[in-house]
Order: C-alpha cells, then structure tokens, then sequence
C-alpha cells in the first residue's frame, strides 16, 4: 500500500473530484483508495490541518482553497467556478475550525460491543482504517436507549463515560437499555489520547446552537433534516473491544474441555 503524504493525498483526491469536498469525505476516499498506510486516530482532522496549514502558509500560492466551511477543492479547478460577488478572503482564509462545546460524539453504540470490566474501553474510530480511541475518560452527556428510544439521559462530571456506563449494567436500569449515545467536551489528538486539558471557552450563541444540536441527534425529530446549525463534532465510529472475542474463545475452549 502506497503511503502518500496527506498533501499529496489530498490532491490527488481532488484532482478527481468534479466539485469541492468536504474534509470528513476526503480523509474517506483516501481510506477507500488506499493512499495511506498508516491515518493515525483523526484522519479527517489531519486533511483539514493539512489544508488549513497551507492556506495560512502559502496564501494564493497553495493548491487549496475553500469555497465554504469544511469544503474545499483545487485552485486551478474551482477558478473558473468562483461566484464573482464573492470576496477573495472568503475563499481563501480559514475560519476557525473549532467545534465549540461538543468535540466528538458516537451514536447508538452496542452495549454488547463493550467488556464491562471495572474500567470499560469505550472504544471507537472516526472511520474504517483509522487508529481506535477509548473513551472511557470522556466527559459530557450520554442517552441510553432501548431500541431507538431514548429511555435515560445522563451527565459524566465528576466520574468518567465509561464508569458511569458501567454503573447502569447494575441499577435500575439494567434490563432496561440495550444501545447508548454520547456527546463528550474532550477532543482526540491524532495519537487517539483524549485532550482532557484543553480549556473551553464559549459564548451564548454556542451554547445554544450546541443545546439545539443535542435536541436533533438525540431525538432525531421527522422534521428536522439536518443537524443543528454549525454543530461541527466529530462523530466516531463504535469498534468492539477485541478482548470479548477473545473471552468466547476461553469460554468456548473451556466448555469443549469439559466434554472430552
């Protein structure tokens, strides 16, 4: 497998596409085309600080640019292309990427995908190839469902995701839930470590755009058909903790032992 650099990468992703891309989709075609070895824990976040990082850098001269937010293409193709009220600042420059109070995000993940040891691993990846993260120490807010219904929502402060998870296997609300949903505050650093010394900053509008969003992901209401305004998390994708397989095979060795 060829492992291109994430510039080359990128351009050679989009010197095959007929219109802009989003970061998120980039870092999926070069999975899909096998450009890279080796994607780290956040590949798409690694194709926006590559473009990003040349923009600021090189200005007019980087084969990048932007034509709205988190959707880019190839200079020389979009040139002829470019709105001509648009201002060339606006297709040039980076806007801040930051994805304000919610960083990262997983939806109806199995609770059979998890061991439910003392300390869980909450694990998963932003997409297939890509190196996996646990999030058992994130902090935010989880649902847990019964189907796709939502039968609980709750907080992780003082106690991590996957404790509190954890708890739940063993109270009330055992029997009760079967999948789970969360929204944490910690972004992932490529080498899949939670950044949990970050500082947080926000204002009103944030808040409230991020309130929205976790109203439409959580209830997923018929009539919202999109997700809220600028809600830019990063969702990730649930992989199942290996050592389960790894525990139905003692287990399945263990009762062959006992009939032979």
């Amino acid at each position: 497998m060829p492992n291109l650099s994430w510039r080359d990468a990128v351009i050679k992703i989009l010197s095959n596409s007929p219109e802009a891309m989003h970061y998120a989709d980039i870092a999926e075609a070069i999975a899909d085309q096998g450009l890279r070895s080796d994607f780290g824990a956040t590949p798409a976040t690694s194709v926006n600080v590559t473009i990003s990082n040349s923009l600021q850098t090189d200005g007019t001269n980087s084969p990048f640019i932007r034509v709205d937010r988190g959707r880019y293409w190839l200079r020389d193709l979009a040139q002829n292309q470019v709105p001509p009220a648009a201002a060339p600042n606006q297709l040039q420059a980076s806007e801040s990427d930051e994805t304000g109070l919610i960083n990262a995000f997983g939806m109806y993940w199995s609770r059979n995908n998890v061991l439910w040891a003392n300390t869980p691993r909450i694990l998963g990846q932003q997409q297939p190839g890509s190196t996996a993260v646990n999030f058992c120490n994130q902090k935010g807010v989880y649902l847990l469902h019964d189907g796709r219904a939502v039968v609980y929502v709750g907080r992780t402060t003082e106690q991590p995701l996957g404790i509190r998870l954890r708890q739940h296997i063993s109270d009330r609300l055992n029997g009760r839930w079967d999948r789970f949903s969360w929204f944490g505050v910690y972004s992932v650093a490529d080498n899949a470590s939670l950044n949990t010394t970050a500082t947080v900053s926000y204002d009103l509008s944030m808040l409230i755009v991020t309130m929205e969003a976790l109203l439409i992901e959580g209830l997923e209401p018929p009539q919202n058909r999109k997700r809220g305004d600028d809600f830019r998390a990063v969702e990730f994708l649930q992989v199942e903790d290996p050592e389960i397989q790894k525990t139905q095979i003692v287990k399945l060795m263990d009762e062959l032992k006992k009939k032979l």
